[in-house]
């Protein structure tokens, strides 16, 4: 019994030591530098510049159904699935545009300009510049679901309508995040406004 339970807790610890050590190494990803123009109590408004993006369409809004799917389309291209075969470095956030056109986007590593790009192996992912945008985001934590982006966008959307700040933009959900991230995990959720 007491070798038993001794090699239990020994495995235990082994995989929390890799979690750790796994959260700690991707750590350091690429994140889009924006400007932080205000804060409106726990919201953040931010100026993001133009940034290249690799996108594909999802069949719907929701993450927990088209999520895993949209991030395997993109993550095949960003790891070779192009004409060069090239790895291109993972950044984060993962964006899902959660309007009527839903989409899932990874940011391209700010090294490149568009023209440096392979062309995607596949119809479904689309290489393009995004124009500068001024978003108005909320931050959460531990592991993402729809009923909690809901909760969060909708407290959110009440911040900013309580303090009439319009909204010209879809719903984002941003994802910082590997899956085996169990600490310090980071998500928020975002609208594109007008901000004077």
């Amino acid at each position: 019994m007491g070798k038993k339970m001794w090699i239990i807790t020994s495995s235990l610890f082994i995989v929390l030591v890799f979690i750790v050590f796994m959260s700690l190494r991707f750590s350091d990803i690429e994140t889009p530098k924006y400007k932080l123009l205000s804060t409106i109590g726990k919201v953040e408004i931010r100026k993001y510049p133009k940034m290249i993006t690799a996108t594909t369409k999802l069949s719907s809004a929701q993450y927990e159904e088209d999520g895993s799917n949209g991030f395997r389309t993109v993550a095949n291209y960003i790891f070779g699935g192009n004409s060069s075969n090239k790895k291109i470095a993972m950044t984060a956030p993962v964006i899902m545009n959660m309007g009527d056109s839903s989409t899932l986007s990874f940011v391209m590593p700010s090294e490149y300009e568009l023209k440096d790009l392979p062309a995607p192996n596949t119809s479904n992912v689309t290489i393009k510049t995004e124009s500068v945008k001024i978003l108005a985001a909320l931050k959460y934590g531990g592991y993402s679901s729809d009923s909690k982006i809901q909760k969060y966008a909708s407290e959110l959307r009440s911040i900013l309508v309580a303090n009439k700040v319009q909204i010209i933009g879809p719903l984002l959900y941003m994802g910082y995040n590997a899956p085996w991230d169990v600490i310090n995990r980071r998500n928020e959720v975002a609208f594109e406004i007008s901000w004077e």
